[in-house]
Formats: structure tokens, C-alpha cells, sequence
């Protein structure tokens, strides 16, 4: 299968999608589709087609009987629903010809997923400054504010995330949460982790051969609350709340951990106290030794 390239431009910093054609039994495009997302409402795909959204290579549009062709790409723009906007603004920490650093605030993506697309760090990124190049070089949950490194320069791009894979990047964040006197601090939690089964994406501690592990310390304690370090050796999904809530002390306001809380909607006045405090590393480009930190605050529970 040959290299994805969009013959559509991106609109209001979203790119478009696309959907390989894979060799398959199907008579039409229609067909091929209707089995590809079987979860979409009934009709919408033949909707789709015939206003002439989803497109070929050469950008035209296909049509709903089409026959169909294995071998290229079908490309779409995402229906976008209406998104409740995220009432907090993204902060540029820093800024070259390669790369930009941002505190992202709580509650916003980092890329379109899921219900958000709009209300992500990447597209607010791409509209403000007008370039569609831009790329994370790591993610923060939806839930975490902090340091958030992406890459402007798609020539540069694959430097900096050699350095995210190697584990060349140290990244420490600060936490909200219970103070326990039983624990022997600083400590050092290693566990397996793997994804909760149920319908939401959470991750358990699972028995066998640890995978994840992080390293806590205590900076400060006030009353029943204390504000702890945190530096991840790994970076499994959701490592550092689900760490913290196997050690009885769950991230304060964390609406999944230790389980999940039946809540509709989101109470801005409630950010989870996680916060990627500080990101370092040696430039790839320029060999100078980079350390961005978050200018926000966390804030302890009132008792």
C-alpha cells in the first residue's frame, strides 16, 4: 500500500482523514464503507457520498454505486458536532523554527479523538499560528495540563521523536492528592499495566512482569493533603493515576481512578490536580540542554 498523501487541504487546522482500500470482496465504494464502519448511523455513508464528501486521490468525489477499487485511499472531513469549548487558553512557553512548547491547560486534548476535535491542543495550535505542519511530539491526557513540546518543522520532526523513544526527554510532574504517613518516601512503583476491561479506557494493575514504574517523592504536606513528585521511567497510558490510586492515593478530582465516576459533562471548576511540571532534554539540532516548566498552580483541596 503506497504512502497516505492528502490531495485535501486542511480546514479550520483539521486535516482530513482517510481509509485505505484494501484488496475485499465488495462490489461498490458504498459496500466497502457500510462494512468498514459498521457503528455509523444508517443511511449517513450513502448521505455522505452523495453530497460528494468523501473523495478519491485525485480530490474528486465518489460516488455511491462507484465499483469498487482496492489499491489508494478514500479521504473525508470528520463531522464535527458541536463541542462545549474549553474555557481556559493555551500558553506558549517557547517558540524557534522547529519547535513549540505550550502549558496546556486542563481539559483540552492534545489531538482530535474521540468526542473532541475541535477543542484540542493541535488544532487550536493550527489556527492560532497558521501553520498546518505542526505535529506532538508526545501527548498529555485530556485530564493533565503542563508541558506540551510539538514540532513545526516536518524535516525535524522524526529527531524529536527519536528522543521520546530512546527516553532521552525527563519529565517530571507534580500531584494533588491524600498523605499517607505509611508510606516510605521517596519510593520507586513498578507494576504491569493493561487496559481495565469495561467500556471506559482505563488502565488496571494486572499480575506479571512490571511495565510501567515511577518514582514518587513528597514535596510538601498540608493537613490531610499532600503535593507529590512525580518522574516516570515509562510512559504507559494513564501510569501516574493509576500508580497513585493503587497506592491508596488517588490524583485529586480524578474522575477514573480508583473508579470511575457516573458524571455527565465537565465541571471546569474541578481540574484534576495532575500537571507535567517539566520537560528536558539535549537539542537534537543545536545540542543545547533545553528545560521548560508549566507556569500553573496547583490547587490544594479546601478542607
Amino acid at each position: 500500500m503506497k504512502k497516505a498523501v492528502s490531495p485535501l487541504p486542511p480546514i479550520d487546522g483539521l486535516a482530513p482523514s482517510c481509509v485505505a482500500l484494501c484488496p475485499g470482496p465488495w462490489d461498490t465504494m458504498l459496500a466497502f464503507l457500510e462494512e468498514r464502519f459498521p457503528y455509523l448511523e444508517a443511511g449517513l455513508l450513502q448521505t455522505r457520498l452523495a453530497a460528494g464528501e468523501i473523495y478519491d486521490d485525485a480530490a474528486q468525489p465518489v460516488a455511491a454505486d462507484a465499483p469498487f477499487v482496492a489499491g489508494g485511499y478514500l479521504w473525508y472531513y470528520r463531522a464535527v458536532r458541536q463541542e462545549t469549548r474549553v474555557p481556559f487558553e493555551i500558553d506558549i512557553l517557547y517558540q524557534d523554527e522547529r519547535i513549540i512548547v505550550v502549558d496546556k491547560p486542563h481539559f483540552l486534548s492534545t489531538i482530535p479523538a474521540g468526542r473532541f476535535v475541535k477543542e484540542t491542543a493541535l488544532v487550536r495550535l493550527r489556527v492560532l499560528l497558521g501553520i498546518q505542519e505542526i505535529a506532538p511530539m508526545h501527548r498529555l491526557d485530556r485530564e493533565t495540563a503542563g508541558v506540551l513540546l510539538f514540532c513545526l518543522d516536518p524535516a525535524s520532526r522524526s529527531a524529536y521523536q527519536q528522543l521520546f523513544e530512546s527516553r532521552e526527554v525527563q519529565k517530571q510532574y507534580e500531584a494533588i492528592a491524600p498523605y499517607r504517613a505509611e508510606l516510605d518516601l521517596p519510593l520507586v512503583h513498578r507494576s504491569r499495566l493493561e487496559r481495565a476491561s469495561g467500556e471506559f479506557f482505563t488502565m488496571a494493575e494486572v499480575a506479571g512482569e512490571p511495565n510501567s514504574e515511577t518514582k514518587i517523592s513528597l514535596i510538601e504536606r498540608q493537613g490531610a493533603w499532600a503535593r507529590y513528585f512525580l518522574e516516570p521511567h515509562t510512559g504507559k497510558k494513564h501510569q501516574l493515576r493509576a500508580h497513585l490510586a493503587a497506592l491508596d492515593i488517588p490524583i485529586v478530582n480524578d474522575p477514573w481512578y480508583p473508579v470511575v465516576l457516573d458524571e455527565k459533562g465537565d465541571d471546569f471548576s474541578k481540574p484534576l490536580q495532575l500537571l507535567a511540571r517539566e520537560l528536558r532534554f539535549i537539542d537534537p539540532f543545536t545540542q543545547e540542554a533545553r528545560c521548560f516548566r508549566s507556569q500553573r498552580t496547583l490547587l490544594w483541596p479546601i478542607e
